[in-house]
């Protein structure tokens, strides 16, 4: 696959008017190819109230000109931390590819329309799991999960189930990102992308490794 967009990346002399979203696709479809398990895979970072920072695993399920999207159980920790502090931080690292992408910024709430469109599209196992799922929460045993999941399963039988209230999708629209690519005796090549706001002008600047 040809990197046009990533030769430009890296190149001092011609940086003008590269859309860091249009670089992110290109290396994404590397990714696609390259990565055996989850090229959608990110790490996830948020603070609690006392700013502690949290981080987890989570799936990039969508993303567009706006920003990236994942899904998630609101009332999770994740959900309560972002509830109270609306911004995070990202990571995707592609080891086959020694190249990863940083985010930071905003994160806002996905539409109705756009939770239940993602929700549908999910096998029916994984929207069953997601209704019983009392995420973060204690948990007795993983039996009493098991009894759950299979309590509604049976309750739904043929029928669709319904996306319930408490599951939907944040987007972190960034205001940072950055392109770090693997370099011979760790004279890596990372750019940043910046912007004051989102929907904003981009300038980059190349860092120091």
């Amino acid at each position: 696959m040809l990197q046009i967009l990533t030769e430009r990346l890296f190149d001092d002399s011609d940086r003008s008017a590269l859309d860091p979203f249009a670089i992110f696709e290109e290396w994404y479809a590397l990714a696609q190819e390259s990565e055996p398990n989850d090229p959608h895979a990110m790490a996830l970072a948020t603070a609690d109230a006392s700013g502690l920072p949290d981080v987890r695993m989570v799936l990039l399920n969508r993303r567009d000109a706006r920003g990236f999207c994942f899904f998630t159980n609101f009332e999770s920790d994740k959900g309560d931390q972002l509830r109270a502090n609306p911004q995070a931080a990202m990571v995707m690292h592609w080891k086959s590819l020694r190249r990863q992408v940083r985010m930071r910024g905003p994160v806002e709430q996905v539409s109705e329309a756009e939770a239940d469109e993602y929700f549908a599209s999910r096998a029916k196992g994984s929207r069953i799991a997601s209704a019983t799922s009392k995420q973060s929460r204690p948990l007795a045993n993983r039996q009493q999960m098991m009894d759950e999941v299979a309590s509604l399963t049976a309750m739904v039988g043929d029928g669709d189930i319904a996306r319930p209230p408490h599951w939907s999708g944040y987007r972190l629209v960034p205001t940072t990102i950055e392109f770090w690519k693997d370099g011979e005796f760790r004279l890596h090549d990372r750019v940043r992308f910046t912007r004051n706001l989102p929907g904003a002008a981009w300038s980059s600047t190349r860092l120091y490794p």
